[in-house]
């Protein structure tokens, strides 16, 4: 089981930071921002398994591709900017973890407009004129 070993490797990390807190507590945002990576990378292989099956999805539902790629680009954007959210605030900057926040919210809506058009227009045809 895949959360079997990021549980293992996210203690592990702990008892390193731990440890290293005490002697040299410069270098435990290397093990955190490390451990993150670890974690990422462990996971990938079932988010392209979840990517490949939302993809056959929206062919077989004949929905457009272009809105499953935004989709997907909006769901990569929010886990990288909860990620670097996270190490700011292990590293103690959460001023700078809260502009990641807001720029990252304003990024996803940005991007989500079309998807909201596209939606506001197929209502405005269902609905009677």
């Amino acid at each position: 089981m895949e959360i079997i070993k990021i549980i293992g490797i996210a203690l592990i990390a702990l008892i390193i930071i731990i440890l290293l807190k005490q002697y040299k507590p410069e270098f435990a945002i290397y093990v955190s921002l490390i451990t993150g990576v670890l974690i990422l990378l462990l996971i990938m292989e079932q988010l392209t398994g979840i990517i490949g099956l939302l993809q056959d999805l929206a062919t077989k539902a004949s929905v457009n591709s272009t809105f499953i790629a935004l989709l997907l680009k909006i769901t990569g954007i929010a886990i990288l900017a909860e990620f670097a959210v996270s190490i700011c605030k292990d590293s103690g900057e959460s001023a700078i973890a809260s502009k990641i926040e807001i720029g990252s919210k304003i990024v996803i809506i940005a991007m989500s407009i079309p998807i909201i058009s596209s939606l506001l227009e197929i209502i405005l045809k269902i609905l009677p004129q």
